[in-house]
């Protein structure tokens, strides 16, 4: 698994932006920047859309007073959903990134297998990015949602 001041594996990451489908090379997307990125187990599911977005969205002003250059929330679901769950949670000012086939979230080591219920998922996560580097790495616990939130991201800035 990742760790704290660790250097961002390189990946690639999919947004779908005003109907283009855009690949964002995490090498770029963490240069130079602050970046808040955090992860949920799946798009509309009940957690994640019921605090965990939301509570980005909220925040997200407060954030990047702080100096958070963007928000990147991930999950190992394609752009089309990530763009649609984004829109249906209001997160402009959030990146609704797709790691479709797992593969960035199996290189932090952050994978988890679900089965049944929806095979390679990313386990519950929040992290700071500083310049490519982890400066805060906060995994949930399997079924617990305590650290990830906006509010402990927050507090960490």
């Amino acid at each position: 698994m990742i760790s704290l001041n660790a250097n961002m594996p390189d990946g690639q990451l999919q947004e779908l932006k005003d109907g283009d489908m855009v690949t964002h090379k995490t090498s770029e997307l963490f240069a130079n920047k602050k970046v808040v990125m955090f992860a949920v187990p799946g798009a509309f599911t009940p957690t994640c859309s019921e605090t965990h977005l939301p509570g980005y969205v909220v925040l997200a002003d407060e954030l990047k007073a702080k100096g958070v250059d963007a928000i990147v929330c991930v999950a190992v679901n394609d752009a089309f959903v990530m763009s649609s769950w984004g829109k249906a949670q209001n997160a402009e000012n959030i990146m609704m990134l797709a790691d479709g086939d797992g593969s960035y979230t199996k290189a932090l080591g952050l994978e988890m297998d679900t089965a049944a219920f929806g095979g390679l998922r990313s386990q519950r996560y929040a992290m700071v990015i500083d310049n490519g580097v982890v400066t805060t790495l906060n995994v949930e616990q399997p079924q617990k949602f305590e650290v990830s939130n906006a509010e402990s991201i927050l507090k960490a800035l």
